[in-house]
């Protein structure tokens, strides 16, 4: 399994709020399911799209370090929820896991 730091669960998937501001670092932790022979060759970040979205989140980067994999998100309208997937290959695989980014106006 995954190991995912900082998100909530609902009835539906693993979700973490974000304001329309910010430009955060999300990550996925493979360790747990990755096994002890395999290494992560390659890793894609993909997030859904909404019609009409004035502002849609944005993936800025990405990277892998070890069974680590990382993408920094921006933007992103208040009120949307998107779906952020992250697809790895290893030397024999290939798996998807996804969650999702709850945007909305936060105060201090």
């Amino acid at each position: 399994m995954t190991s995912l730091t900082g998100f909530e669960r609902d009835r539906e998937s693993i979700f973490i709020r974000k304001s329309p501001q910010g430009v955060l670092d999300y990550s996925v932790d493979w360790t747990d399911w990755l096994p002890t022979d395999e290494t992560i060759q390659s890793s894609n970040f993909t997030i859904s799209t909404i019609s009409g979205d004035a502002s849609p989140l944005t993936r800025d980067s990405q990277s892998n370090v070890g069974a680590v994999c990382t993408a920094v998100l921006s933007a992103g309208t208040a009120g949307n929820v998107y779906t952020v997937t992250n697809t790895i290959t290893t030397d024999n695989y290939t798996e998807a896991r996804f969650f999702k980014i709850v945007v909305e106006n936060r105060s201090v």
